[in-house]
């Protein structure tokens, strides 16, 4: 039986597919401008640092708006490959107070989007190493684009 098992661990070791490494929006982590408004050429990392218009990490999503000082924060639920060159993120509902009550107790703030089907919902599509676009989503009609590390 032993023979068996090591068997099997080694075909699986010599085959040539290997297991994903990390989540699979690993390759978003980061941040990146555009999306809101076309990506200038030749940014520096300063000027692009200075303000990315979105930052991905494992499990939260911050975004600028144009009409708050601070980014929005929406926090992952799931992500999926879609099969394609990208992925699907599914948010989790926002919570806390907006400062008031309502009838039936503390009103939670609305969901904020990225103008897609769902604002709860967010398509990513994988343009080249340093290029992504929000297909579908009327907020971010332009291609966003990696700011760079210098």
């Amino acid at each position: 039986m032993r023979i068996v098992a090591c068997l099997v661990a080694l075909l699986a070791m010599a085959s040539p597919v290997r297991a994903q490494q990390g989540p699979p929006h690993a390759f978003l982590f980061g941040a990146w401008t555009g999306g809101l408004f076309p990506a200038a050429p030749q940014m520096t990392a300063a000027v692009c640092l200075a303000h990315p218009t979105v930052i991905f990490t494992q499990d939260i999503l911050l975004r600028a708006t144009l009409t708050e000082f601070t980014y929005l924060q929406r926090q992952v639920e799931t992500v999926r490959g879609n099969g394609a060159n990208g992925v699907d993120f599914r948010f989790l509902p926002p919570t806390g107070k907006l400062g008031g009550s309502g009838l039936l107790g503390p009103v939670a703030p609305p969901a904020v989007g990225f103008g897609c089907e769902s604002p709860d919902v967010l398509h990513v599509e994988r343009r080249g190493d340093n290029e992504i676009a929000f297909p579908g989503c009327a907020e971010f009609p332009n291609p966003l684009v990696r700011c760079p590390a210098r």
